[in-house]
């Protein structure tokens, strides 16, 4: 497979925050385009069309937060991106292809649409839940393992995310305000520059000892609560660089 690849990671990845490391985001900064968006957006198109029921799931419960979330997306790129012409039945990207707006298929409307992944997570009892999603690019995680789960039992495999993290986690949820969405990084060493990884895999954090592999991962995750629906989206833009070679 082609590797699909940034030049650089736009923020400092040697500089990680403890978790969960969140910090204000500016509206007009909460999706981006970047130099491998072609590329990617290829990539998400063949995914969703080959592997569709592995990377795009909505259950009943969500599908009025996913045709809100579309709306947000389509108004958003009509304000803030000026490299989208956008109408309400198609839109033009920025590589020149146009996706037509199926408000019947809002997830893969927006699977087609954006470089960012993005997941809904709405409050059931007294915790958020993964509602809808579409996940073109996991980082070492199923989205048929996770659907219809809670934020603590999604989290369940990552050793870092213990049970006060996880109170944390669900507090930011709670507390994000519409119109103010946060964000934070994650930073990880890959054997393969691979955006499609669902399979968990052995891994070592950039910065940690371990053996040296030749791709870093890092996933610009932010969280933006609906006005209308009020759930929560949680979008993930990745990025994939070699790393540098080493010198003696």
């Amino acid at each position: 497979m082609t590797e699909i690849l940034q030049s650089d990671i736009p923020h400092d990845v040697t500089a990680p925050k403890p978790l969960p490391g969140i910090a204000p985001l500016e509206m007009a900064e909460w999706l981006q385009v970047d130099e491998a968006f072609a590329a990617q957006m290829a990539e998400r198109e063949r995914l969703l069309a080959e592997r569709r029921g592995d990377v795009l799931a909505v259950t009943e419960a969500g599908q009025g937060a996913a045709a809100e979330l579309l709306e947000v997306v389509l108004e958003w790129l009509a304000g803030n991106a000026p490299a989208y012409d956008v109408s309400a039945t198609q839109v033009l990207r920025p590589d020149g292809v146009t996706v037509t707006v199926d408000r019947d298929d809002p997830m893969g409307t927006l699977g087609h649409l954006v470089q960012e992944d993005l997941c809904i997570l709405e409050k059931q009892g007294e915790e958020h839940v993964l509602t809808a999603a579409v996940l073109c690019f996991p980082a070492s995680w199923r989205l048929a393992d996770k659907i219809g789960r809670p934020l603590t039992t999604i989290h369940v495999p990552v050793p870092s995310y213990d049970e006060g993290i996880a109170r944390r986690v669900q507090r930011l949820f709670d507390g994000v305000r519409e119109g103010r969405p946060l964000w934070r990084f994650n930073v990880l060493s890959y054997a393969a520059a691979d955006l499609y990884q669902p399979v968990p895999r052995q891994h070592q954090s950039a910065l940690g000892g371990g053996p040296e592999l030749p791709f870093l991962r890092s996933e610009r995750q932010s969280i933006l609560r609906l006005p209308k629906t009020q759930a929560c989206v949680f979008s993930i833009h990745t990025y994939v660089v070699r790393k540098p070679a080493q010198t003696a």
